[in-house]
């Protein structure tokens, strides 16, 4: 299962109206870390589908959304819930270490 993609077109819908907690990795063809993340998140939201949603924006086809929520390095992940940002995660981690940041959605 491959995390899907948004968009400044679908933001508002799938990320801020959203039911439950929604992980938005913020990424970028061109970032090799954010590459290795990316099938860990897959993985996460595979094993926890009712607990959380993976999504990925790329940041290079929506850098208003970059610049509103503050992006200066990637990967980076934002968990949003209620529309309000809940958790912020910076960098490439392993799997137990992104399940560790990640312990009060999927816990």
């Amino acid at each position: 299962m491959t995390a899907k993609a948004t968009t400044q077109a679908t933001w508002e819908q799938d990320v801020l109206q959203a039911d439950g907690p929604v992980l938005v990795d913020f990424w970028a063809a061109w970032c090799g870390p954010c590459r290795m993340v990316s099938p860990i998140l897959d993985e996460i939201q595979a094993e926890n589908p009712e607990k959380i949603t993976v999504l990925k924006l790329n940041v290079d086809e929506n850098p208003d959304l970059a610049m509103k929520y503050q992006i200066t390095s990637i990967p980076a992940m934002k968990v949003f819930q209620g529309g309000e940002v809940k958790t912020t995660i910076i960098g490439a981690k392993p799997k137990f270490a992104l399940e560790k940041d990640l312990a009060d959605f999927i816990g």
